[in-house]
């Protein structure tokens, strides 16, 4: 298990979970324990949004068993999202977190929608990681980092509790990554130790903000940073990964960029590929 933060990041009064109980094992999601730790240590009110997609029968309702089997499967997935929904609020109760739960049955569509429109009320949402391109929690997340104008943390599997005493920033000198590092700020002015990094021989970086004058911004805002630039191994996200491990980063930030699915699939991206495998959880904006 983590060990818990040194400090408490300041700032975060309402946090948004995202769950999708489709397709999902009984396993606990690494999504809800990191909020519940989050929102614990700093008091936020903790919002829980179990969703279940609402199958239609396409067919047509003349299709008599085929219909009582959508039927019977859409039961079963709103069922699971609420036990989930009322066993987090339990839990919330023992570790003495303000919670509330929403537990919508939705098309697809209107699911995203939802959980996109939610998330511009809160301070922060965390999601779940999901590897697979074609996925009701991939949209998910698309939906909240592109749609919604709030900080996202993506937590991988394995997460079982908050933990971001040491924060390493991706830093191009670019809109998203100076986005990202502000909304990420008060997780950083509570960290140990942060470096910026900047993944050099991948891109021109020659007109960019160097990460030597970004840092003392941060410094101004009490932030204990350090600086690296590092050329590029394999490829950026790689590089990054490489990195986190040598600084024993239990956080990555970094601004986002939108490319179609299928750009991405094709030619891969550093976004998707660390939403892919990242080993840490990613604080990502747009």
């Amino acid at each position: 298990m983590p060990k818990p933060q040194t400090a408490a990041p300041t700032g975060l009064r309402d946090i948004l979970v995202g769950l999708s109980e489709e397709g999902r094992g009984d396993e606990t999601a690494s999504a809800l324990s990191v909020g519940l730790s989050l929102a614990g240590l700093t008091g936020a009110h903790l919002t829980i949004q179990s969703a279940a997609r609402h199958l239609t029968l396409v067919a047509g309702a003349g299709w008599g068993f085929v219909n009582d089997l959508v039927v019977e499967e859409n039961r079963r997935l709103s069922a699971r999202a609420r036990a989930v929904a009322e066993r987090a609020v339990t839990e919330a109760a023992l570790e003495g977190v303000s919670c509330s739960i929403e537990v919508p049955a939705l098309a697809y569509p209107e699911l995203v929608g939802r959980l996109t429109a939610r998330a511009r009320l809160a301070d922060l949402t965390v999601l779940d990681a999901e590897a697979r391109e074609l996925d009701l929690d991939r949209d998910l997340i698309d939906g909240v980092l592109f749609g919604s104008g709030r900080p996202l943390l993506v937590v991988p599997p394995g997460c079982d509790a908050f933990s971001a005493r040491r924060i390493l920033v991706a830093w191009d000198g670019s809109a998203q990554a100076a986005r990202a590092a502000n909304d990420a700020l008060p997780f950083l002015r509570a960290a140990e130790a942060v470096e910026i990094v900047s993944v050099v021989g991948e891109k021109d970086l020659s007109t960019a903000v160097a990460g030597a004058e970004f840092a003392p911004h941060l410094a101004r805002h009490g932030v204990n940073v350090s600086v690296n630039t590092v050329p590029v191994q394999g490829d950026a996200a790689q590089t990054l990964e490489r990195q986190a491990s040598l600084f024993g980063a239990e956080m990555l930030v970094m601004g986002a960029y939108r490319h179609s699915r299928l750009k991405e699939w094709l030619l891969g991206g550093v976004t998707h590929a660390l939403l892919t495998r990242s080993p840490v959880p990613l604080l990502l904006a747009h």
